[in-house]
């Protein structure tokens, strides 16, 4: 009954606009975390922000290493003067004539801002660290005020947050060696690197929103960082839901922000009629978060919807309709990894008891290396890839996929096998993760069959093994999975990764670095694990060889190192990958103008036309 009303809802709703040939639908999974472009770091959030924000340059086309003018008049190279220094020096001339939404002029101290903005906001487990990297060689704010005044972030404030003496002086400091660095020169932007980075213009590209352009005057009135050299530690590590770009955008770009329904899971966009290309040729765009497949289904057959998400084993549900265009074996630079907490914290509510009784598992239980290869050995990988992706999918050994330098396809690869598994919980814990049983949750983002099915299984064979253990699944709306996550309390997470900018470093030290993105997530325990020097590496890290790789600039140097960096991750079990999603794209026939690029966050709406809608 529950699901019938959500689809009579639905379908009531979609009406109002299914009549329109100007209105595009797109019926997707979840919603987005937020439309704060310094905050935001996943696909749900990034296709809004794509819309709604322009960067300084785009991918050309498909293309992921050709680029195009933006903001930006002229794409920095060497050829053109624009990129000096020997590759440490960019300049990019912005373009006049563009208007934000609101009316204002775009500036060079638009962009100025809008960077420095997202260097010193710098919210923990957001996108920003690329910036640090690219520009100042260091992953965070507080590791570059540590660098200027020899002391930590927090020994700058007392115990209530109130900046201690001398405090201010390091605020300057880190201000100005910012300001310096993102400088404006007349009609220009100057970009000084401290060293050479060559993907800079992959991390900057549109579809990396962390690279949008804000309007200075009007973020400072809605109540971002005044542009005050002392006052930014107010903003940074702002809470998600306080950032004034929480629930609201304005940019520069093809679409306006109208409307975030959170109730119903629904973004509205309308075409910005002074945009300073051509406006937008479809003049609305619904972004509707359908958890139900069904619901999504039908809308999609009735021409309700123009795109919808259909998960791959149900393709041939709709495969055959002459209305629907099925876009099969796209590339992709994403894969879908199972990784643990090593450090979950103390009052999650998904480890039971939190003791090894029975009734839980203690917050280090997948600091045990038999507890996390016994969770590899109970996924059914071909099952998964086969039965669920309906072969949309392959088996990758580690967290790199198949196209990127590094990629090594003679790795093992962890297989089903219940008797290994069962091996491998018998030595848990010294034989008493085996003997007394254990209890927790594994959670996956609703929507998604694929992780919930991965879930299943785990939970399946593990109380198959042994009746006195007990898992459960539960299914949560994706920003609350994202919430969970980030705050430390899912001892196991199922998460994708869609590349930020095209090269290994941005998987490898995503998922293994103790600085990582997803580093925070695995906990304390993983981050001293990967930062400690080990016999096996030479008496290096495994951070030491990351970030060693990720400097070499011999293409098969780079490619050794990363070849050490997994085996020991394969041999430590550190996170088990299940696989890199081979792509598909679903939508009416009456839209055209859709374009493959494994770096956008989503669709192009701007793109787009209807040819027979109506």
């Amino acid at each position: 009954m529950k699901k019938i009303l959500v689809f009579l809802m639905v379908v009531f709703a979609v009406a109002l606009f299914a009549a329109d040939p100007n209105v595009l639908v797109d019926a997707t999974i979840g919603e987005p975390d937020t439309l704060d472009p310094h905050l935001a770091y996943d696909t749900a959030s990034g296709e809004v922000i794509y819309q709604v924000y322009e960067n300084l340059v785009q991918y050309d086309g498909s293309s992921l290493n050709k680029f195009l003018p933006r903001l930006a008049a002229e794409v920095p190279s060497v050829e053109n003067g624009l990129i000096r220094d020997g590759g440490k020096t960019y300049v990019f001339p912005i373009r006049k004539g563009v208007k934000f939404h609101n009316g204002n002029d775009l500036t060079p101290e638009d962009v100025e801002y809008s960077f420095e903005r997202g260097l010193l906001y710098n919210p923990a487990g957001g996108p920003v660290w690329m910036l640090w990297y690219s520009i100042f060689g260091v992953w965070s704010v507080e590791e570059f005020v540590e660098e200027v005044s020899g002391k930590s972030y927090d020994e700058l404030f007392d115990e209530n947050g109130n900046p201690l003496p001398g405090a201010e002086e390091v605020f300057q400091k880190v201000y100005e060696e910012v300001d310096k660095a993102i400088e404006v020169d007349g009609d220009n932007v100057v970009f000084h690197l401290r060293r050479p980075y060559g993907p800079f213009l992959n991390v900057i590209a549109q579809g990396g929103h962390w690279g949008a352009i804000l309007d200075k005057e009007w973020c400072i009135e809605q109540g971002l960082w005044d542009g005050q050299p002392t006052t930014w530690w107010k903003w940074h590590n702002q809470r998600k839901e306080d950032s004034p770009l929480y629930q609201n955008a304005m940019g520069t770009g093809p679409y306006k922000f109208v409307e975030w329904d959170r109730a119903q899971q629904k973004v509205i966009l309308e075409a910005n009629e002074n945009y300073w290309k051509e406006p937008a040729k479809i003049k609305k765009v619904v972004i509707w978060g359908i958890d139900e497949y069904s619901t999504r289904k039908a809308m999609l057959e009735k021409g309700d919807a123009d795109i919808a998400y259909i998960p791959t084993q149900y393709l041939d549900q709709v495969r055959g309709n002459p209305d629907i265009e099925i876009i099969e074996g796209l590339p992709t630079l994403s894969i879908t990894v199972l990784a643990f907490n090593w450090s979950i914290r103390e009052d999650s509510k998904y480890i039971g008891s939190g003791k090894l009784d029975g009734n839980g598992i203690p917050v280090d239980f997948f600091n045990d290396v038999h507890a996390r290869k016994a969770i590899a050995h109970v996924i059914y990988y071909d099952a998964l890839i086969n039965d669920v992706l309906k072969g949309f999918g392959k088996r990758i050994p580690t967290a790199l996929p198949e196209g990127l330098l590094g990629f090594d396809p003679s790795l093992p690869l962890y297989d089903f096998n219940l008797i290994k598994a069962r091996q491998e919980l018998m030595q848990a814990w010294n034989g008493e993760a085996w003997k007394k049983g254990f209890k927790f949750s594994v959670a996956y983002n609703l929507g998604n069959e694929a992780r919930q099915r991965t879930a299943e299984m785990v939970k399946m064979y593990l109380e198959m093994l042994n009746p006195k253990i007990k898992v459960d699944v539960v299914g949560l709306q994706w920003p609350t999975f994202l919430d969970a996550t980030k705050r430390g309390e899912l001892p196991i997470f199922i998460l994708g990764w869609l590349a930020d900018y095209p090269d290994p470093d941005n998987f490898i030290f995503t998922y293994y670095d103790s600085k990582g993105d997803y580093s925070s997530r695995q906990g304390k325990n993983f981050q001293v694990f990967v930062s400690t020097p080990r016999p096996e590496l030479g008496g290096k890290s495994l951070d030491d060889l990351i970030e060693e790789a990720a400097a070499e600039t011999d293409a098969a140097k780079r490619a050794e190192l990363y070849a050490k960096v997994q085996k020991f991750v394969v041999e430590n079990a550190i996170s088990v990958p299940l696989y890199q999603p081979i792509g598909v794209r679903v939508h009416r026939k009456w839209l055209k103008g859709w374009y493959p690029n494994a770096m956008r966050p989503g669709d192009d709406y701007y793109a787009y036309w209807f040819e027979g809608k109506e």
